[in-house]
């Protein structure tokens, strides 16, 4: 009989698996406190460096930037080398970018850190991979569906975590920490991990990750930048023109390559580009929340409707929303297993709907931030947790890395968009150097009416029959070809 802590219920000699879970915890962890971690610290390590705000935000932008390019080449790396050694590589580099940072005494070194990071944003694609390929089938679900929801939870927690250590220490040991958890992920993959026996005999398509590279470097430079040059300026547009046209040229280019980095049909398939509409869609109405509910709790009692909050009162404002995602993760593995994971993905995008709508008209006390909060949460956990199984079960299992990847980057963008855009209705509604509840009502409505969008999406999901006839038409297709 299999303890309670078996996580596949599987007899004794099957217990490997749930080493390997943990361990694929671990690294999941690491890289999504990373991801958020230094976002509230922003202001101190401008102060600290001596430098703008505008140079700072690079901190953010650089990290965004090259996690969007390297995790679909590096998944499609994994998908043709296999994964185990793939992961331990992308901890490996995430580990010395993450020294490099805790090490830096200028913007340009924290800056070079961040960028060398960026690697790490394989770590989940990868994960999902290797549970696909190692976990029993019946257990899948669950495993992909908690470990996605990591990527939400450690991004609440870092928010959290991050006031704390600052104030009792330095920004140097929000790096010092995760720096530690890295090196025993790196050791624990090479002890526990198997190597995935599924692998895909290929090459890299560098034109086309080149071409990748380009237009979401254009893209993310032009969001991240856009409230600072202006929306309407020349570079800004520029950019969004240039990002396009590479973009189109990147379609074309994998449609006609023998080897694509991601293959076009498979990016065409309903059950692919629905949830990677709402992954981008749910990660712009998350990533708004971490900078609207902390900014708009810190705003002064004398502007009318904030609470005066500290950083790290301002981080524990999202505690609620943490918890959330903790408790409903698990919940939405369970219900992925039993009705299908295009479910919770739906109840996701309404639960998320609720808590932003909750946020713009019913805020004016703090238990009512807590209770949004937590709805807020509780969404995104269903939601993220969701994701990744919806794109496992529409690809083969040798696409598995590069598809999970391309849904990791469009989370990120979405994610990049949707704060961007909070940031900027919030800049636009300054008065006397301080928002106005109009422009934070605004900015709730538009993160709600984004979330709402994902829950058409989520609509536009096939049902389990329908994506398993999908799924055999195309690869019948394939086997033609």
């Amino acid at each position: 009989m299999s303890s309670t802590a078996d996580f596949t219920g599987e007899p004794a000699h099957r217990q490997h698996y749930n080493r390997t879970f943990a361990v694929l915890v671990l690294a999941g962890c690491t890289f999504a406190l990373l991801q958020s971690l230094v976002a509230p610290a922003l202001p101190e390590i401008q102060r600290d460096l001596n430098t703008t705000p505008t140079a700072v935000a690079w901190v953010l932008t650089a990290y965004l930037l090259s996690a969007s390019v390297l995790t679909p080449i590096i998944g499609r790396l994994g998908d043709m080398f296999g994964k185990e050694h793939t992961l331990v590589a992308s901890l490996s580099i995430l580990g010395f970018g993450t020294l490099v940072a805790a090490l830096a005494h200028s913007i340009e070194v924290l800056i070079l850190g961040r960028v060398i990071q960026g690697a790490g944003g394989a770590v989940f694609p990868l994960a999902f991979g290797i549970i696909r390929d190692e976990f029993p089938r019946e257990r899948v679900a669950r495993g992909i569906a908690f470990l996605s929801a990591l990527m939400g939870i450690g991004g609440g927690v870092g928010i959290i975590l991050a006031g704390p250590i600052v104030d009792a220490l330095s920004y140097h040991w929000l790096f010092w920490f995760p720096l530690v958890m890295v090196i025993a992920a790196v050791i624990a993959t090479l002890l526990f991990v198997p190597e995935s026996p599924i692998k895909t005999a290929g090459r890299i398509n560098w034109l086309g990750a080149a071409l990748l590279s380009g237009w979401l470097v254009c893209v993310l430079v032009a969001v991240s930048e856009g409230s600072n040059w202006g929306w309407t300026s020349g570079r800004t547009i520029g950019l969004f023109l240039a990002g396009a046209v590479l973009c189109l040229v990147w379609i074309r280019n994998e449609s006609r390559a023998k080897e694509p980095l991601v293959d076009m049909k498979m990016m065409r398939i309903r059950g692919v580009w629905t949830v990677n509409a709402a992954a981008f869609l749910v990660g712009a109405g998350m990533y708004s929340s971490f900078v609207l509910i902390p900014e708009f709790v810190s705003e002064p009692t004398s502007s009318g409707y904030g609470f005066g909050a500290s950083v790290t009162q301002a981080g524990l404002f999202l505690a609620p929303s943490t918890l959330g995602m903790l408790l409903l993760g698990p919940v939405s593995g369970r219900l992925s297993e039993k009705v299908g994971s295009r479910v919770p993905l739906i109840l996701g995008g309404i639960t998320t709907t609720i808590s932003f709508l909750l946020l713009a008209f019913a805020h004016g006390e703090r238990f009512e931030i807590y209770i949004a909060s937590f709805i807020l949460g509780a969404g995104i956990g269903l939601a993220f947790a969701s994701l990744a199984n919806l794109i496992v079960e529409a690809v083969p299992p040798q696409q598995t890395g590069v598809a999970t990847g391309m849904n990791t980057v469009m989370r990120t963008l979405g994610g990049s968009v949707g704060g961007q855009i909070g940031a900027s209705v919030l800049a636009g509604s300054i008065v006397a150097g301080v928002p106005t509840e109009a422009g934070f009502t605004s900015a709730f409505a538009l993160a709600a009416g984004a979330c709402a969008l994902a829950t058409l999406a989520a609509l536009a999901v096939p049902k389990p029959r329908a994506a398993q006839e999908t799924r055999r038409a195309a690869s019948t297709v394939r086997a033609a070809a």
